[in-house]
């Protein structure tokens, strides 16, 4: 049985995983509205992404006992100034959600629940690989100022992202 404190933090970072797809979706419509669909491509991936992980969360807490509760998600920013203002706010944005992991694995060590902080350190692996994804995509754009020929290799490189959804055992 998933207790009410973890119940309600779980809550909470399913409506986060689903602003953080509502997020990474406007910046794919920006992206395309600036001609870089490679862009935009990657950050629909992302926004995939982000759903699968708001559905992983919902259905443990399902799976656990607990009552699902959707809140509002709030409106998302529509215009950056470049692509590398993107980046940087990419990169942010996974910061911020790395410590919304963390602090709920901090609150099911609290409690002493041990499903829940298993659960949670697929989690913790995931945004380590986020974080690091993200860095690189910004550091790559700084190398030539998000501008020019290093511009459209790396559009292009970024259309051929695809989303595998990982296997059960994960």
């Amino acid at each position: 049985m998933l207790n009410k404190k973890i119940e309600t933090e779980l809550n909470k970072q399913v409506n986060a995983e689903l602003y953080s797809a509502y997020f990474y979706l406007s910046m794919s419509a920006y992206l395309e509205s600036i001609n870089l669909s490679g862009f935009a491509h990657w950050m629909r991936i992302q926004a995939e992404e982000e759903q699968f992980h708001a559905m992983k969360i919902f259905d443990f807490i399902n799976e656990r006992g607990g009552r699902i509760t959707l809140t509002e998600i709030r409106k998302p920013k529509t215009e950056w100034e470049n692509v590398i203002s993107v980046a940087e706010e990419i990169y942010e944005h996974e910061q911020i959600v790395t410590n919304l992991i963390n602090n709920i694995v901090d609150v099911a060590i609290e409690e002493k629940d041990h499903a829940t902080n298993n659960f949670l350190q697929w989690f913790v692996a995931e945004q380590v690989e986020e974080e690091s994804n993200s860095e690189n995509l910004l550091n790559q754009l700084k190398m030539f100022d998000g501008k020019g020929h290093g511009l459209f290799m790396l559009d292009k490189e970024l259309s051929n992202r695809t989303f595998v959804p990982p296997t059960t055992g994960e």
